[in-house]
């Protein structure tokens, strides 16, 4: 458990760190599916298809690396 929590760290940390660069890539954020709502004094994003698409990504290269 102590690991798990550990690499949970690391992993926050890194993807903190690489969020301005990933800012950066064209679609993410923006792909159909993306769910934004835009009000006076309220904004509401959630993106949807993108964390779809990086879960699958993430999943098959996991995959890969495991065997």
């Amino acid at each position: 458990m102590q690991r798990a929590l550990i690499l949970l760290g690391v992993l926050l940390v890194a993807i903190g760190l690489l969020m301005p660069v990933l800012r950066k890539v064209p679609y993410i954020g923006r792909l159909p599916g993306d769910i934004r709502i835009e009000r006076p004094g309220f904004t509401f994003f959630f993106p949807l298809a993108t964390c779809i698409l990086l879960s699958l990504l993430l999943t098959l290269i996991l995959r890969l690396v495991r065997r």
